[in-house]
């Protein structure tokens, strides 16, 4: 079967800028569905220390070159305007794996500056977050997301092809030492995570962070993905009972993917991030920039806008702001769909994997 790499990105073509007919006068990003994204996903590198299945071909991705990848000093300047000029209160650096990217401490820093009001954190799968939790803190980084899909060793090497949970514990440990709360656990629901995820549960318990399980997606660089193989919400649920007491708690904010539950009457959650049979698009408040510089309105549309080029070639920022408006106004309302109703039955695959474009 062909590997679909997802790079280079996909740009409109000349000459077919999308129309912004009827879009209100504001600064927001708002789409022709009336949504408004406040929380902007920055993908910082292509590049990571673990090849899970479901993000991943075992040889990683092509490399982009160094000089592609949005500075520190440009990612800034994309920050605070998302911050100032578009409103947006949640800013998160993911990768591949943000923690390989050698200037993320400076990132960070600069995430913070732009944006010091915002919300700022990182999804990373903590290789190396004991050495670097310190300086990262210091920057300015609120909070983590954790990617661990089994706290079994050998079930470990499995899903993401290299031994090394023992690194991912430590990162963990030092996450929770530093007072990084909260820290969130993020395992991708698959067949093969089915059969741990009690285990993973009684982990996320012990040691205070939250767990949440997120249904796979059709993602995957291999496209091995199908919707009959899905291990769905009430399968998981149905499983986590077996050891666990769970009672449904009222989502607080419709724009938030996570259904949670409280295990054991509390205080712990496990929440199911449900993006296939439990659509959530109708609320989608994302925008993301990919490694490379490019505005994606959609995880699961293939239409990007090159910032980068704008960014070097002297655009002011009422440049960008037109730009980054412009793509989040032709956003589909899901899926892949350019309106009506989203069909969870249904997706196309994209030409970018997710290690392609970001968490």
């Amino acid at each position: 079967m062909a590997v679909v790499l997802g790079i280079p990105s996909v740009r409109p073509a000349p000459g077919r800028a999308p129309s912004t007919a009827g879009r209100p006068d504001t600064d927001a990003l708002v789409d022709r569905f009336g949504r408004v994204a406040r929380d902007l996903r920055i993908s910082v590198t292509e590049k990571c220390s673990l090849r899970c299945t479901y993000c991943m071909p075992a040889e990683g991705l092509p490399a982009v070159a160094r000089e592609d990848l949005l500075t520190p000093a440009e990612i800034g300047r994309l920050v605070r305007l998302a911050a100032q000029r578009f409103g947006v209160t949640d800013v998160r650096l993911t990768g591949g794996e943000p923690l390989v990217r050698p200037e993320i401490v400076q990132i960070v820093a600069a995430c913070r500056a732009a944006a010091p009001g915002a919300s700022l954190s990182m999804t990373t799968n903590a290789i190396g977050l004991d050495r670097k939790v310190g300086a990262l803190l210091a920057a300015g980084l609120d909070r983590v997301n954790i990617s661990l899909d089994s706290v079994d060793r050998a079930h470990f090497a499995e899903l993401t092809r290299r031994d090394r949970l023992p690194a991912v514990l430590r990162g963990v440990r030092a996450a929770l030492a530093a007072g990084l709360a909260p820290v969130k656990l993020n395992a991708v629901l698959m067949p093969e995570t089915l059969r741990g995820a009690r285990d993973l549960l009684a982990f996320a318990v012990a040691h205070g962070c939250h767990l949440r399980f997120i249904e796979q997606m059709p993602l995957d660089a291999d496209q091995r993905w199908a919707r009959e193989h899905m291990v769905t919400a009430e399968t998981l649920l149905a499983e986590l009972g077996r050891d666990f007491r769970l009672a449904p708690l009222q989502r607080d904010d419709p724009a938030s993917p996570a259904e949670e539950w409280l295990v054991d009457d509390g205080p712990q959650t496990v929440g199911v991030i449900a993006s296939v049979t439990r659509s959530f698009c109708g609320a989608c408040d994302r925008t993301r920039l990919t490694a490379e510089g490019t505005v994606r309105a959609c995880l699961f549309g293939d239409q990007e806008t090159d910032l980068r080029a704008l960014l070097r070639s002297g655009a002011d920022d009422d440049a960008l702001a037109a730009a980054w408006q412009v793509a989040m106004w032709a956003k589909p309302w899901a899926h892949g769909f350019d309106d009506g109703a989203p069909d969870p039955e249904t997706f196309a695959p994209t030409l970018r994997s997710m290690g392609a474009i970001g968490g």
